[in-house]
């Protein structure tokens, strides 16, 4: 795990942290391209350090302006982290993709749940899972990144009233992505989002990351004497 970090306030200048580097050329290669990031797109606020992370995961700096951020998600995501909220993800690449380290969330994928109930409604295994962890749903972090149903569903329950902490949703394709994130984006509640029809798990995972390591290092920051 490579880091450079010193005060709260270089996690926008120019240090540079990165959770998932266990090598030095690993880290090396993920400095690089942030710092190249951080020249095209800014590097002012945590926003900003999400539009770099989101586009150097798709190799695409035009990601950067489609990002959205609503009813500041950022700090509502840090909130939920450090109370140790459940992770739910649509799919498990999303699952997977998501940084272990930095944290003490439970990271849940909806695709382990209501498999019954996708056969009787005839509806999508992501949006039926999501339904089956209404329970779970409130207070939650919710990453969304490849199926609209999933987003959909979760739209829904928010209408209806349950609302998790924040919810990240970048579901991509042709059939009700871009919709489904419009929606998103009129809700009440802190989002992560982006124009378009654009967007997947990479987009996702590297949104719900960097608020993980912005979280990491503002642990260690506040005086806890080591990093979570």
């Amino acid at each position: 795990m490579s880091r450079e970090s010193s005060r709260n306030g270089d996690t926008t200048g120019n240090m540079y942290t990165d959770l998932g580097a266990e090598t030095k050329d690993a880290y090396t290669i993920s400095r690089k391209s942030r710092m190249l990031a951080r020249s095209v797109i800014g590097n002012v606020s945590p926003e900003d350090r999400i539009r770099q992370r989101c586009s150097v995961a798709v190799g695409d700096f035009s990601m950067a302006p489609l990002m959205r951020f609503c009813h500041d998600p950022v700090s509502a995501t840090l909130n939920a982290l450090s109370r140790t909220s459940p992770i739910i993800t649509d799919i498990r690449m999303v699952q997977v993709g998501i940084q272990k380290k930095g944290h003490e969330c439970e990271v849940i994928c909806a695709l382990d749940s209501g498999s019954d109930l996708a056969h009787n409604r005839g509806i999508t295994r992501t949006s039926a899972g999501i339904i089956a962890l209404e329970d779970r749903i409130r207070g939650s972090v919710v990453v969304i990144g490849n199926a609209p149903s999933a987003l959909l569903a979760v739209c829904d329950m928010v209408s209806r009233g349950i609302r998790p902490a924040v919810i990240v949703g970048t579901p991509v394709g042709f059939v009700n992505a871009a919709e489904s994130k419009e929606l998103l984006r009129t809700l009440s509640i802190p989002s992560i989002s982006n124009e378009g029809t654009r967007g997947g798990t990479p987009v996702a995972v590297a949104a719900i990351n960097e608020c993980i390591t912005i979280y990491s290092e503002e642990s260690f920051h506040e005086g806890s004497g080591h990093r979570v």
